[in-house]
């Protein structure tokens, strides 16, 4: 018996010797016939169900899609990570790094010149000279913003409205929330009305709080609900996702950012009014297969913004309002209306 129990254990421990050995092993990115993508988020995580949330949809629709072979992300907790979770990527051979957010330019830059064979796509960053092998993936978010101000104005019947946004040292958030009370004065002067427009972004805190602070959000919203508000946009990842819900809450209209809020924020969609997109996921998409198809663009690549459908609320948006806003959007494409919002804060 004693005999049998010895022979039993030297099988278990031949098994656990073995086993590790006939594991997969890790696909070998810099192999030719092996395509990988990684993407470095911000410390706005990747569930923000905003912009990193947004970019990573798009990496991942490229996986699907049979483009990229590998996807992985790094979720920045310290903006003093950025270079170190760049270089986890560039150092495993992957053909394409996305790097999402305006803080992580200088590390992107640094790390395409220590990275020459690989493609980086930077979201939001602004390419004021052209950096060999980065992409930056830009949008007109004043455009956006403008959009969703002119249509909270049209919609306000208290004729005050509000905006609860990140730090405007981000050029991005700083042309929503300009954009948006741009697109507040166009609307009275087209409709001989007088909006109040309460615009407040969250520079009492560093880079790792403005865009992380839900609560925040909602007490600035509700502060803003308080003073006659009835319409609520939120731009900043989780700081602006709590604005955005504590106006759903509060029964006013709720404006998302980035892509459309009705879907990932559930808890607000029955007050979701639009949201101000920047079609993050197709711009993503289409840089992640140009470079897989050998025409990556250097320079700057601009996506386009717009807005969302009024879902649930759409009964509640007058014909008239709905065709000015079909108006405003084709003036914006074709340049006939301007919103006059600098690319950054003066």
């Amino acid at each position: 018996m004693l005999k049998k129990l010895y022979f039993v254990l030297a099988l278990v421990m031949v098994f656990a010797l073995v086993l590790p050995a006939c594991a997969p092993a890790a696909p070998d990115c810099t192999k030719e016939d092996v395509f990988c993508v990684g993407l470095v988020t911000d410390v706005g995580k990747i569930d923000d169900k905003s912009f990193n949330q947004s970019a990573w949809e798009g990496v991942q629709k490229a996986k699907e899609d049979g483009i990229a072979t590998v996807v992985q992300y790094i979720e920045t907790t310290d903006s003093k990570d950025y270079d170190k979770n760049i270089a986890t990527f560039g150092d495993a051979g992957y053909d394409v790094i996305v790097t999402v957010g305006f803080a992580l330019a200088e590390a992107t830059t640094a790390a395409a010149a220590k990275y020459p064979n690989v493609k980086f796509i930077g979201v939001d960053q602004f390419q004021a000279t052209e950096v060999p092998g980065v992409a930056g993936l830009n949008f007109p978010e004043d455009n956006a913003g403008f959009l969703v101000g002119a249509l909270a104005a049209m919609m306000s019947k208290s004729h005050k409205i509000g905006s609860v946004l990140g730090t405007d040292a981000v050029p991005p958030v700083w042309r929503f929330g300009e954009g948006y009370r741009a697109g507040a004065a166009y609307a009275d002067q087209e409709m001989g009305t007088t909006t109040e427009v309460f615009v407040v972004y969250h520079n009492d805190v560093g880079f790792d709080k403005t865009f992380v602070d839900p609560e925040w959000g909602a007490a600035t919203a509700n502060s803003m609900i308080d003073q006659g508000a009835d319409v609520i946009f939120g731009a900043g990842g989780k700081t602006g996702n709590g604005a955005v819900t504590a106006a759903a809450q509060r029964g006013v209209y709720a404006i998302g950012v980035d892509t459309d809020q009705y879907y990932t924020l559930p808890e607000a969609a029955p007050r979701m009014l639009s949201s101000a997109m920047k079609l993050i996921t197709p711009g993503v998409y289409d840089l992640i297969e140009m470079a897989k198809e050998g025409n990556f663009p250097t320079g700057n690549y601009f996506g386009n913004a717009g807005y969302a459908p009024y879902h649930d609320l759409e009964n509640e948006v007058p014909a008239e309002v709905k065709a000015k806003m079909e108006e405003i959007a084709a003036g914006l494409l074709d340049g006939s209306i301007k919103t006059n919002v600098p690319p950054v804060k003066p």
